[in-house]
């Protein structure tokens, strides 16, 4: 819209120049390699042009005065003449639409949820203004699944990672369990839908396991050496993760048919976990055996992210503290659900999990002259990787810790080594490595912190997190109320300075508005055992 003051009629040319891109995304994300831009046709009222998968449209509304094109560049002009205050309108519309399928064309789902009932009143408005940001934020970033339109499930974030991913959709499902059951039952069919059934070493694929992430085609990242297919199974969590959104829901009162539907999914699961850990250590571990996947198969998946003391990268194979926390808490959780509905195996499940527990109690805690700690991991030489890290706080709330593990483990995660202004930072300031915009070096993600939020309650330790939660809130507020996917360790001004190539939005970062209300208030809700508990800061 163009207005002018001038007292008399001025008269000008307005001027868009459009391009075409047809790249994919992952040569958008690395700057690098981007294939011949697909040549413009001009039309009546603008231009259009193909690429590999799509049909793509500009339309000038009025038509425009002139077309020009010049390639893969279409310029349409207008000339206008403006009186004083009367406004004139031009109105520029993009369309798309698909000409060949691809392995997962999932549309939006953003109708297919009514959270407007949703709101929070807080003695601190912020808090209002967050989650209601957060929703709006995720709801935009469902998707149905494009093998069974009826369910939907949370994108990991855009614009990189706009598709079903395991960790990420797991842990927004579950973090989102106060308020949408649809959401994990969605989330937890997607992925059962694509459940490993065979051995692959190209794909990570192996029986029960669940997935890391799918895409439409191959990702290439030439920078780092990187080829995932697209469908993609390079993650030592997500199984666990997915068999403990399973039993939430069900104690959040997920309909029992629903979950009776998956229990063949949940056993195979469950086979897996245990199958991962008999390798010799009795720990989950992880090595890319491609050669050309994710060194590493945690949340923390940069090359560079598993650090010893010293500020050296740990060799593979990698096990992480977190992911054999997760374990635990599966198996204690699926033998629940193995009680509950009356399948064999649950007391054998808990053994495992007791012993698995006695295992990370042995192998994991390491100190310093602060005190003993959990190491983030044991390497491929059986050393402990005992660079200071917020992994240890993924293990609070699982069951693993006894009251004065988890003390020390609070204690260290409220250090200043690692609490910062705006949360948790992913390594210590300590380590020779640290560096406070290093992806998994330093810097501090929104969701990592709400994860050792939750963790804190659950331990009745909701007070001492309370400077977490309030660091989250500060951060989100400063940034217009739409929590980073991840930040700066350090802050600039007083001020958080967001990471320059993080999702805006991104999914586990909305849903933790709800991890700090549920934390907050301490909530917990049993309706198997027709309860809910409630256990205020």
């Amino acid at each position: 819209t163009f207005v002018s003051r001038a007292s008399q009629d001025v008269a000008f040319t307005a001027r868009l120049s459009v391009g075409a891109a047809g790249a994919e995304l992952a040569h958008v994300k690395g700057g690098y390699d981007r294939p011949a831009p697909p040549a413009v046709t001009a039309t009546a009222d603008g231009g259009e042009w193909t690429d590999e998968r799509h049909a793509t449209n500009v339309a000038g509304a009025p038509a425009p005065a002139r077309i020009k094109v010049e390639g893969s560049i279409l310029t349409m002009e207008w000339d206008l003449v403006l009186s004083q205050g009367v406004p004139a309108m031009i109105e520029v519309s993009i369309g798309t639409e698909r000409t060949a399928p691809s392995r997962f064309d999932a549309d939006p789902a953003a109708d297919r949820v009514d959270w407007s009932g949703i709101a929070v009143t807080a003695g601190d408005r912020r808090l209002d203004a967050l989650v209601t940001g957060g929703l709006a934020d995720l709801r935009n970033l469902l998707l149905t699944d494009p093998d069974a339109p009826e369910d939907f499930f949370a994108a990991a974030g855009t614009p990189w990672y706009l598709t079903l991913f395991g960790r990420d959709s797991l842990w927004t499902a579950r973090m989102m369990l106060p308020v949408d059951l649809e959401l994990a039952g969605g989330t937890l069919r997607a992925l059962a839908r694509r459940q490993g059934n065979a051995v692959d070493v190209d794909t990570a694929e192996e029986p029960g396991k669940i997935l890391h992430e799918v895409r439409r085609t191959t990702y290439v990242d030439a920078g780092h050496g990187m080829r995932l297919p697209p469908v993609y199974y390079g993650s030592v969590d997500a199984t666990a993760l997915w068999v403990l959104l399973l039993h939430d829901a069900w104690r959040t009162g997920l309909p029992e048919n629903e979950i009776r539907d998956l229990l063949p999914n949940l056993q195979v699961a469950m086979t897996w976990l245990q199958g991962a850990a008999d390798n010799g250590t009795g720990l989950l571990r992880y090595v890319d055996a491609s050669g050309h996947g994710l060194a590493n198969q945690g949340w923390k998946d940069s090359g560079d992210s598993m650090r010893h003391r010293d500020g050296s990268i740990a060799p593979a194979p990698i096990a992480l503290v977190e992911a054999q926390a997760y374990a635990v808490e599966a198996a204690r959780g699926a033998a629940e659900v193995y009680d509950a509905f009356g399948l064999d195996g649950a007391d054998a499940l808990r053994d495992w999990a007791t012993s698995l527990t006695e295992r990370i109690r042995d192998r994991y805690w390491v100190s310093d002259a602060d005190g003993p700690y959990l190491a983030m991991a044991i390497d491929g030489d059986g050393q402990p990787v005992d660079g200071v890290g917020s992994n240890m706080g993924h293990v609070l709330g699982t069951g693993v810790l006894d009251g004065d593990e988890a003390d020390r483990t609070v204690e260290r995660l409220l250090s200043p080594d690692l609490l910062g202004e705006f949360g948790v930072g992913t390594m210590g300031r300590s380590n020779p490595a640290y560096n406070p915009i290093g992806y998994h070096t330093g810097s501090v993600w929104t969701h990592d912190s709400a994860i050792i939020l939750l963790g804190m309650a659950r331990e009745g330790r909701a007070s001492d997190g309370a400077p977490i939660a309030r660091g989250l809130v500060d951060c989100a507020a400063a940034l217009s109320y739409r929590a980073p996917e991840l930040l700066a360790g350090e802050s600039v001004a007083g001020a958080p300075a967001p990471y320059p190539a993080s999702c805006r939005p991104q999914a586990w970062a909305a849903a933790s508005a709800i991890a700090i209300v549920t934390a907050v208030l301490g909530l917990d809700v049993d309706v198997p055992g027709r309860r809910v508990r409630l256990a205020p800061m």
